[in-house]
Formats: C-alpha cells, sequence, structure tokens
C-alpha cells in the first residue's frame, strides 16, 4: 500500500432493507427497525480504492459519529485499523480498503493465524409459533444450515416448538435456544431445561436465567447435559470462569473487542458464538474474525436469513451449516450498488413502531393483554408469566380500527390486562 494513500470521503447511504414475509410479521413486534441499515463507503486518493462497511443503526455496538468521520478524513486508514471508537460500519469499512489496497483478505489484518476456511454460521429468528418456526426450519435446510438458534420465550410453548422443528427437519439438524435471562432463576429452569434435555436437536442453553446468578448458573450446569452459554463480560469474565458459571460464551462489538474476548476465551478453553447482526456486508466480517479466532467454534448469529436481500451482488457461499470465508481482497465482496438504490431511505432514520396487541393465552382461558413486547418483556422478568407452561401462546392484533380494539390497547398502556377468554 502506497504510504501516500489518503482517505478522500466518507459516504452514508442508509437503506431499509426489506425482511422476508414470514420474518416481517413477527419481527413487528420487537425488531422492526433493524430493517435500518447504514452502509459506509469510504474513497481514497488511488482509483479504485474503494471501503464498504454496515451499521445496522438500531441494533449496533456502535453507530459512527461525525466526528469520527471527520477525525479519518485525509488520514492513511491503516492508521486506524483496530479503533473501535470509529463505529461498526466505518471500521468495517477501513479493513475493507486497506485489505484491497494491500490486496490480502481481512483475515490476514488481525494478527492473527488463519485456523479455517469455512466458519460454522446459524440460521436465526426472533420468537415465533411453533409452525412458522418449522417453516423457518425447512429454509434453512433448503438453504444449506443445519444449526438454528431461536427466542425461547414464556409466553410460547417451547415444547411443541421443539417438536415442530424437529419434524420437518434431518435428525443432524441442530437447536440452540436463548432465553435472554426469562426462566429467572434454578428452580424455573432446572425442570425446563431437563426435559428438553431429552430432544437430540437441542444442543445449547443461552442465558437461561439472570447471568448474575453465578451460582444458580452453576446448579443448573450440574443439572444439564447441555452447555450453557453467556454474554461476555456479564458477570465480570474472572468470576465465571472463578464460579464455573457457563461452557461458552456469546461475543460480539468491534474488532478489537471481538479479537481480545475470543483470545481470552480459547485461553480458558471456551467456544463461543460470533453475534454480529447483519446483510451480507457484516456477515463477511464475521467470516473473516472466525477465520482466526480459534474458538469461534459455535455457529455464527449473523441474521442474514431474515433479510430479503444481502446487498451482495454475489451471495456468500452455504453450505452444512458452514460458510466459506471469502478469500478476495479486502472483505472479499462485492456491494450490489443497485440494491443501495434500490432500497435507499430518507431522514428520519427510523420506521414508526407497528400498534398491535399482544395477548398471551393459557390453557383454560387465562389472558394476559400488552401492548408492546417491551412491556411483555417487563412482565415475565418480574416473574408474571409462567415458566414454559404448556399450551400457551400469543396473539398478535394490529390496530383493525374498531373502539374495541381501540378502548383495550389504551387500557394496556397503562398496565396488563388480566382477562378470561
Amino acid at each position: 500500500m502506497s504510504p501516500g494513500l489518503k482517505i478522500r470521503d466518507v459516504e452514508r447511504i442508509v437503506v431499509d432493507v426489506p425482511f422476508t414475509p414470514r420474518c416481517q410479521q413477527w419481527n413487528a413486534r420487537e425488531i422492526w427497525q433493524w430493517r435500518i441499515s447504514e452502509v459506509i463507503r469510504v474513497t481514497t486518493d488511488a482509483p479504485g480504492i474503494v471501503g464498504y462497511g454496515e451499521t445496522i443503526l438500531h441494533y449496533t455496538w456502535g453507530r459512527v459519529s461525525d466526528e469520527a468521520i471527520e477525525r479519518v478524513k485525509g488520514g492513511n486508514p491503516a492508521d486506524y485499523l483496530g479503533d473501535d471508537s470509529l463505529g461498526a460500519g466505518l471500521q468495517m469499512a477501513l479493513y475493507d480498503l486497506v485489505g484491497k489496497a494491500l490486496e490480502v483478505p481481512v483475515c490476514r489484518l488481525l494478527n492473527l493465524p488463519q485456523v479455517r476456511e469455512w466458519c460454522p454460521i446459524s440460521w436465526w429468528n426472533i420468537d415465533m409459533p411453533p409452525e412458522a418456526f418449522a417453516a423457518e426450519a425447512q429454509e434453512a435446510v433448503a438453504r444449506g444450515y443445519t444449526s438454528y438458534k431461536i427466542k425461547a420465550r414464556p409466553w410460547w410453548d417451547i415444547y411443541e416448538q421443539v417438536r415442530a422443528i424437529g419434524e420437518v427437519t434431518p435428525p443432524h439438524f441442530h437447536l440452540d435456544l436463548d432465553w435472554n435471562q426469562m426462566l429467572i432463576n434454578a428452580g424455573n429452569a432446572a425442570p425446563v431445561l431437563a426435559e428438553l434435555d431429552q430432544h437430540e436437536r437441542v444442543r445449547i442453553y443461552e442465558s437461561p436465567i439472570m447471568q448474575r446468578d453465578v451460582e444458580g448458573l452453576r446448579q443448573l450446569r450440574r443439572k444439564t447435559t447441555r452447555p450453557i452459554a453467556l454474554h461476555f463480560g456479564n458477570p465480570p469474565f474472572p468470576a465465571v470462569v472463578r464460579g464455573e458459571a457457563c461452557d461458552g460464551f456469546v461475543v460480539g462489538g468491534g474488532v478489537a473487542r471481538v479479537l481480545g474476548q475470543g483470545t481470552l476465551a480459547a485461553e480458558f478453553d471456551k467456544p463461543f458464538w460470533l453475534q454480529m447482526v447483519g446483510t451480507g456486508l457484516t456477515t463477511a466480517l464475521s467470516l473473516h474474525l472466525g477465520a482466526v479466532l480459534s474458538h469461534a467454534q459455535w455457529p455464527a448469529v449473523n441474521c442474514l436469513n431474515i433479510y430479503t436481500d444481502d446487498l451482495l451482488v454475489k451471495p456468500l457461499t452455504i453450505a452444512g451449516s458452514y460458510a466459506r470465508v471469502p478469500d478476495g481482497p479486502g472483505l472479499g465482496i462485492e456491494v450490489d450498488e443497485s440494491a443501495l438504490i434500490r432500497y435507499s431511505m430518507e431522514p428520519p432514520y427510523e420506521l414508526p413502531e407497528p400498534r398491535l396487541l399482544l395477548s398471551v393465552v393459557w390453557s383454560g382461558g387465562r389472558v394476559r393483554h400488552y401492548a408492546s413486547l417491551k412491556q411483555c418483556w417487563s412482565d415475565g422478568l418480574a416473574g408474571n408469566i409462567p415458566a414454559q407452561e404448556r399450551g400457551v401462546s400469543m396473539q398478535v392484533r394490529p390496530d383493525d380500527g374498531s373502539a374495541e380494539w381501540a378502548e383495550l390497547y389504551a387500557r394496556a398502556e397503562r398496565a396488563p390486562v388480566q382477562d378470561r377468554i
């Protein structure tokens, strides 16, 4: 790379990438804003040397600030590698840029030897009814996936969800279950995990109870036959290791943070998922990191499958739930400029929250109405929703314009409404 290479310009291109129809229906309750991606395009004073990066604006470890853009303009892109303060998209674009300038893939810039050419990758979905999960699983198999990470929630029958997925997938198809702490404590979780242990498809449990409960997690590890995973850093790594609280981790963030956490996990022989959410751009960076991190052994969670478009000219190669690490210069991908035009979005870069009435229905006719999934989450974490009761489901009712809907929604906005069918 020429020592005179300088960053000439940094462009922000915000796009609204649609979800697939099935994902759109269920994503609308909680992650409707994940459709919005800010693509960063960095140009230099060298013809043809252009870098691309991506930030999912409403789900990111770091947005790109105006200050960060001004800081790098006129500078040599190599001087900023490893600087997480730049934010997701800008940092990614600079790695892409330097790799292209040196004609090497990004994984060669990470100061660690490459340990794999194919990285494990997982299909992913927010919580859905059993039949929707089953349909997603069938699509996953058709697209080359054998690993599926799903959100487990107390307002769905997890046993029925696992059964429905198992009925439509081959025996080698595996499930990882993420509760986001919603089983709350070991007393709630132990019987649930014990029953799920009987399912061959179930492989890993993520954050089943409060991550701060080191003693409870240690008890669960003694009672379950499956690994338990926690988000790295909560509680602090030394406390987790001393307390024997988990078997592995969820690792995410900027490049420096991921490399640091991944290296530390490896020192204690703990596998982990790379969790880096986005379209094909973010997934490509995740693959380069997974290529050099020895213990990135669990299937990466990139959520690529929830989008109708990966923003790439040529899709990443996925087979057997492994994705090939791109071996071209930089990220090794070609961004689809026509897609950036097609999905371009004007400010404000936000989508309106859908007005949805969410009703949790239990066997026996008990019903509890909520005005948002955030409200439902809070009620669940407060212990007001039983832990994985059989037969439970969630009904979603969009605003139908009726006075009845409006009256119930207004009551639910004030507080959850207890009812009976």
